[in-house]
C-alpha cells in the first residue's frame, strides 16, 4: 500500500511495529549477554513485566483517545445537525399596478 492511501492510524501503527521490533531486537542482544546470572535473569524477568504493563498502558491511553475523538464527532455532528438552517427567504413580489382612469399608481 502505497503512503498516500494509508489512513493516519495504519502508519501510526507501521511505526509503532518497526519501532518495537528495533527495540525488541536491541534488547534480546543485550539481554542474551546477562541471562547467564541469576541476577541478570531476575532483572529481564522484571523489565519484561514492567514492560507489558507499559504497553498496556500506552494501549489503553490510545484507545481511549481514540473513544473521545471519535464521542466529539459525534457530538459535533449532531449539534450541526441540530442548529436552525439560515435560509434567506427571496424578497416579495413587488405590487403591480396597471394606470387605468379610475386608479393611480401608488408613489
Amino acid at each position: 500500500m502505497s503512503p498516500k492511501r494509508k489512513t493516519a492510524g495504519q502508519k501510526a501503527a507501521a511505526t509503532r511495529k518497526r519501532n518495537a521490533a528495533h527495540r525488541q531486537a536491541a534488547a534480546k542482544k543485550a539481554a542474551s549477554t546477562r541471562k547467564w546470572r541469576a541476577a541478570g535473569k531476575k532483572a529481564a524477568a522484571t523489565r519484561k513485566r514492567r514492560a507489558a504493563g507499559q504497553k498496556a498502558a500506552r494501549t489503553r491511553v490510545r484507545r481511549g483517545a481514540a473513544r473521545n475523538a471519535a464521542a466529539t464527532r459525534a457530538r459535533k455532528k449532531e449539534a450541526a445537525l441540530t442548529q436552525p438552517m439560515h435560509v434567506q427567504e427571496p424578497p416579495a413580489p413587488e405590487l403591480q399596478v396597471q394606470a387605468t382612469p379610475e386608479t393611480s399608481i401608488p408613489e
